[in-house]
């Protein structure tokens, strides 16, 4: 008996910056396509992939799909992968009101590839920032950053150090887009 057919979107961390990790977004779709994955469609250069796949576990696909660069590209790439319906949820418990932001401030969200330990969440949500803000959450964590990104202390190293697991981190439009586009492929199958 074939399983569903769902949505997921994939987060590659780290390609396509500063001159470093270089991956065609035709190449990754090909590596996508090669595991039977359908509807494949890429957003940005920086590692966003929705796609058709059976199958009901995240981690399976990121696995596979980190297995897969490896072989197809020479290096690591730390993969994150959330089911459209996951995504969903990411985007309605966001505990900051976007409609509320004032001029410079920004919403992002780190993903976790998987749940922090207790002591990992206890290290990270002890740091204390004037500044930003965050708020943990399953597998995710919300960043409110006040001056940019680039100038958070919460950056996606900061936290892969405090929580002892690997992430990527989208803007808010980038989440919300990537919905959008998982939307358009589950119309389209």
């Amino acid at each position: 008996m074939r399983q569903p057919v769902g949505i997921w979107i994939a987060l590659l961390r780290g390609i396509n910056v500063s001159g470093q990790k270089l991956i065609k977004m035709e190449d990754l779709r090909k590596v996508f396509e090669s595991l039977h994955y359908e509807n494949v469609s890429t957003y940005i250069q920086s590692g966003n992939i929705v796609f058709a796949a059976a199958g009901s576990k995240n981690g399976v696909h990121q696995q596979n799909i980190a297995k897969k660069l490896v072989a197809a590209f020479g290096f690591e790439v730390p993969v994150v992968v959330r089911s459209h319906g996951q995504l969903g949820e990411v985007i309605k418990k966001v505990p900051f009101k976007p409609s509320l932001l004032k001029e410079n401030e920004k919403i992002h969200v780190t993903f976790l590839s998987e749940e922090p330990s207790r002591i990992g969440a206890e290290n990270l949500l002890n740091v204390r920032d004037t500044t930003d803000e965050i708020h943990l959450s399953g597998s995710e964590i919300y960043l409110l950053c006040r001056n940019g990104y680039g100038k958070t202390q919460y950056s996606n190293t900061f936290v892969e150090k405090k929580l002892g697991v690997p992430a990527t981190t989208r803007n808010w439009a980038t989440v919300n887009k990537l919905w959008e586009i998982g939307n358009e492929t589950r119309k389209d199958r």
